[in-house]
């Protein structure tokens, strides 16, 4: 792709969907150098709102309206996921560039659709699976890539919070309708697109997951077992019934271990390693990688931004995007069959993969 807008024109952007995670693209947007124009939100005060704390003078509550009296480059798709269809295939049919927060879709075909209409439309299309732009993980995919530690032989990958300590499951996280599924849809996304990034592609998943903690609809705690074409192994562990929060992988190799958590008073990258020849059972070589910045988010916008001005690539494709839903959906049709599941063989949009657990298997 080539440059859209020449670098001394600021590009334009519009953020559709005024919940939470949009601040964090607003911020970063405006820390980039975009010039955020415009704030859409089917709940016109929430978007006057967002607008007002952000300096942003125009709002809409109709994606058609925006795209037609806007003149954008670009947009974040910050919508509940059952939406990211339909907004994705109006931005790309009006020219605008879209990063898609995560997960892309709840249905494949439907993602399937997401990543044709952008191919088509000749624009960029972004998944916000901002954990591969954090820094300690993107230390550690070079280290994995040039054979640091040697050959991977078994992942472990870990996200889980209690909500901040709060009384109860925000609304539309708690049921069916409102949040389609609960932490392995809204964590698990993130580390099954993590599991790929670092290990390459999987071959079977076994999944399980229950309700201990809320009082709601849907799973609070998950893991989903996998093995990996390579033969590697590897697990995903999602709770909202975690005390704090916590986020984390560990990646073991034939040459040495790669280990991330926040959980560690001053979170760094340890690689360990028996390089020097003069380790024992317990004590190993260590080198520790300290980072100034641990956000994601403002270096995925920065990647959104050089993808839009520059043609460069996106760190998290579309194709990125669905097979990190593909492992989901696999992940909760296994846990509803109770059995192993080869990819592939999956349920193909979340309703269907969901069904065995809506009958009783998750309590």
């Amino acid at each position: 792709m080539t440059p859209s807008t020449p670098t001394h024109v600021p590009l334009r952007a519009a953020i559709i969907g005024a919940g939470g995670i949009a601040t964090t693209h607003a911020t970063a947007y405006q820390a980039a150098g975009v010039d955020l124009v415009a704030v859409c939100d089917v709940d016109a005060a929430l978007a006057r709102k967002r607008a007002d704390a952000w300096g942003v003078e125009r709002v809409y509550d109709d994606v058609a309206a925006l795209l037609r009296e806007e003149t954008l480059d670009m947009v974040s798709v910050c919508t509940p996921a059952s939406t990211h269809h339909a907004i994705t295939l109006q931005a790309a049919s009006a020219g605008v560039h879209v990063l898609c927060e995560k997960p892309i879709a709840v249905d494949l075909n439907e993602a399937q659709a997401m990543i044709d209409a952008c191919d088509a439309a000749g624009v960029v299309l972004q998944v916000g699976h901002q954990l591969r732009s954090h820094p300690a993980i993107v230390q550690a995919k070079t280290m994995i890539d040039e054979g640091v530690i040697g050959e991977v032989t078994m992942v472990r990958l870990r996200q889980a919070h209690d909500w901040g300590g709060a009384s109860e499951v925000r609304p539309s996280f708690a049921t069916r309708a409102s949040g389609g599924g609960g932490t392995l849809l809204d964590n698990g996304c993130h580390l099954m697109d993590l599991a790929r990034y670092l290990a390459g592609d999987v071959e079977e998943v076994y999944g399980r997951v229950a309700t201990r903690k809320w009082p709601i609809e849907l799973e609070d705690s998950a893991i989903v077992s996998l093995r990996f074409r390579s033969g590697a192994l590897g697990s995903v562990e999602t709770s909202w019934s975690a005390t704090g929060w916590e986020e984390g992988f560990w990646v073991y190799g034939t040459k040495g271990s790669l280990e991330w958590t926040n959980r560690h008073a001053d979170p760094v990258l340890v690689h360990a390693s028996r390089a020097s020849g003069s380790t024992d059972w317990s004590e190993t070589d260590v080198t520790r990688y300290a980072f100034t910045e641990l956000r994601g988010h403002d270096a995925e916008i920065r990647a959104f931004v050089r993808a839009v001005r520059e043609g460069a690539p996106v760190p998290c494709t579309g194709e990125d995007g669905l097979e990190a839903v593909r492992l989901v959906l696999a992940g909760y049709d296994s846990a509803s069959r109770n059995a192993p599941l080869t990819l592939g063989d999956e349920a193909s949009n979340l309703a269907r993969a969901v069904e065995g657990i809506e009958a009783g298997n998750a309590s």
